[in-house]
């Protein structure tokens, strides 16, 4: 089999979740080899060879840092070259998606994004997508060039492989565009201790039945015992009770969590586009005609203002 990069998201060397779904994944269509990028590059060899990575290549260029995502490109297009890989793939995070995207033109390929199942084929890696706002499930594979592949969070299981881990030096040239935008000053987000949106296993959302923004500590609650992220409705951010950035949907941000609890929310296609490929859903509402029934594993029809603390206590007692 070919080799496959794997583009790795971390944080000071801290590798991020969404890196090792990618390398189960590319485990079932090629050998994985790693790309890290950045300051903390080469503490990250250890768990990516843990991992399936047969080699790993590293730069710690100050431009990773001090520009934005153009410098992560030129390292791309410098691994592309020197692996001749069958597949790129790249966490479907929005820089993510970025750098796939100018990838892709660099090297002349098609692109696949937010995929959401990998697997070997004839003529190449074949993606599974949800499309036309998750109505259907599509099977894609590029047809030109290397495949540039953004995988959506919670696609794969994170599974242990140990593998060599050879840790290889990625020379990179940058590109005169790679210093036009400098990064002047960094602002850490504020830490809820939850997870983040895009990448928990379990969301509890809320939406226009929570009714204010003061009664979300109840969404808060349930999603605190479950060890959850929480997100929210377009109607419910528009009305100014919950941050955008928690938004779950078509304009917000799509996830593929384990577990996705909606309370409150009608089910609106904009909403289920971005949360349809959870694996088990569930729904909180008292009008049974809400169209969110028509898309869960399991309705409640009922109050959220007695239903959500009762199963919030019920978590609690169940984990002592």
């Amino acid at each position: 089999m070919g080799e496959v990069l794997v583009f790795v998201d971390h944080v000071d060397g801290a590798v991020r979740k969404p890196t090792l779904e990618l390398l189960t994944l590319a485990r079932r269509v090629g050998e994985p080899v790693a790309v890290a990028l950045g300051a903390g590059a080469a503490e990250t060899v250890s768990v990516l060879a843990e991992h399936g990575a047969v080699k790993v290549l590293t730069s710690d260029a100050a431009e990773f840092a001090d520009y934005l995502v153009v410098p992560k490109v030129d390292a791309l297009q410098a691994a592309v070259e020197a692996v001749s890989p069958v597949a790129v793939l790249v966490p479907s995070s929005a820089e993510g998606k970025e750098i796939a995207a100018r990838l892709a033109v660099r090297i002349g390929s098609g692109i696949i994004t937010d995929a959401v199942d990998l697997e070997a084929g004839e003529q190449g890696p074949v993606a599974t997508q949800s499309a036309f706002a998750a109505s259907f499930t599509t099977k894609s594979r590029v047809s030109r060039g290397v495949p540039v592949i953004t995988v959506k969070p919670n696609s794969a299981p994170v599974e242990a492989a140990a593998a060599a881990g050879a840790v290889e030096s990625l020379a990179v040239s940058f590109s005169a565009q790679a210093t036009g935008t400098k990064v002047l000053s960094r602002t850490p987000r504020e830490s809820t201790g939850r997870p983040e949106l895009t990448e928990a296993a379990i969301v509890v959302s809320g939406g226009r039945g929570v009714n204010g923004a003061e009664n979300f500590a109840i969404i808060e609650a349930l999603a605190d015992s479950l060890g959850a992220a929480v997100g929210a409705s377009r109607a419910a951010v528009d009305a100014g009770w919950y941050p955008h950035s928690n938004q779950v949907g078509q304009t917000g941000k799509s996830v593929s969590p384990q577990l996705y609890i909606a309370s409150g929310i009608s089910g609106a296609i904009q909403h289920r586009a971005g949360m349809q490929t959870s694996k088990t859903i569930v729904a909180i509402n008292k009008d049974s005609e809400a169209p969110i029934f028509d898309l869960v594993d399991y309705g409640v029809v009922g109050d959220l203002f007695q239903v959500v603390p009762q199963l919030t206590d019920e978590v609690n007692t169940r984990k002592g």
